[in-house]
């Protein structure tokens, strides 16, 4: 035996074993910085996240299933989406009346989301900001429902005003108001209301 064979081998016994420790050391420190960087990227995407986004990711988790919304007055209501443009919605109200209506996402103070929904809202689809309804706002919208002369009732904070959408301007529209039984007719215009389109919590399609 060399001299100083035994002491040699426990050296390199500690050696190997310490240099095991550094490895296992690195591989968690680089396995935490891993996590952490994987962690600070998913709460900027979090971040990134809009009201809009939570909306497209329920419809298309449940398309079929109303959402239900608590408007800013605190009303609720649950509307079977079938659009979602820019800045507003559409479909129909599950409220057992057969009327369609437009929704403003500025209306919305909530979406109530069942809780087996809350991890999907998380992960929007893809092609939620390609789709052309996404690049329409509302007053495109309303001023399409102007031309067609479509009768609609719109749902303020104070009540509702039935008639039919004259023009749309920046930020308001101009509601002839009349009986909707009744075609939009100069006899039958009782008023025209000007009306904020920040006002307007929904409009319902008669």
């Amino acid at each position: 035996m060399w001299p100083g064979g035994a002491g040699a081998s426990l050296a390199g016994m500690r050696w190997d074993s310490l240099f095991d420790d550094l490895e296992g050391q690195l591989e968690q420190e680089l396995t935490a910085e891993g996590d952490e960087l994987r962690a600070e990227e998913e709460r900027l995407r979090l971040g990134r996240l809009s009201l809009r986004d939570r909306l497209c990711a329920v419809v298309a988790a449940a398309p079929s299933e109303p959402v239900r919304l608590r408007l800013v007055t605190g009303d609720p209501l649950a509307v079977t989406v079938r659009t979602i443009g820019r800045d507003w919605l559409s479909g129909e109200a599950a409220d057992g009346r057969p009327d369609g209506v437009i929704v403003p996402l500025s209306a919305v103070a909530a979406l109530v989301v069942p809780p087996r929904l809350v991890p999907a809202t998380l992960d929007p689809p893809a092609d939620a900001e390609r789709a052309l309804p996404a690049r329409l706002g509302l007053a495109f919208v309303l001023r399409d429902l102007a031309r067609r002369r479509v009768p609609v009732s719109l749902q303020l904070a104070s009540g509702a005003l039935d008639g039919t959408i004259d023009r749309v301007g920046r930020d308001f529209l101009d509601l002839a108001v009349h009986d909707l039984e009744l075609p939009r007719r100069s006899a039958a215009v009782r008023a025209v209301d000007v009306v904020a389109l920040s006002a307007v919590l929904a409009v319902r399609l008669r």
